[in-house]
């Protein structure tokens, strides 16, 4: 599923995407494009909002720092991690495979 173009993703940042009745945050760090769940797993504010840096996105309410490669979580106060996506990029496209829910 097209979740969006490279050039609406920041080169260090994030994107709040509507798919299949979910948000994802999809995000660009160092080249590498993920996709995780863009709830915060422990407030539910937004992750997309907060600050990505060397691999990991940090919730900008608490400062949760969270894995972008597997959606655990690597700083308090959260303790479980967020669901993660496949990413494949074609062109300019970015794509997500989403499990039926």
């Amino acid at each position: 599923m097209r979740a969006c173009s490279l050039t609406e993703l920041p080169e260090e940042g994030a994107l709040k995407v509507h798919l299949d009745g979910r948000d994802i945050c999809v995000a660009r760090s160092h080249g590498t494009v993920y996709a995780i769940g863009d709830t915060c797993s422990h407030a539910d504010v937004s992750l997309s909002e907060g600050d990505v840096e060397d691999g990991t996105i940090e919730c900008w309410l608490h400062g949760s720092r969270f894995d972008l490669r597997t959606g655990a979580p690597i700083g308090l106060p959260a303790t479980k991690s967020v669901p993660t996506y496949p990413v494949t990029v074609i062109g300019d496209d970015v794509f997500l495979k989403l499990e039926k829910k």
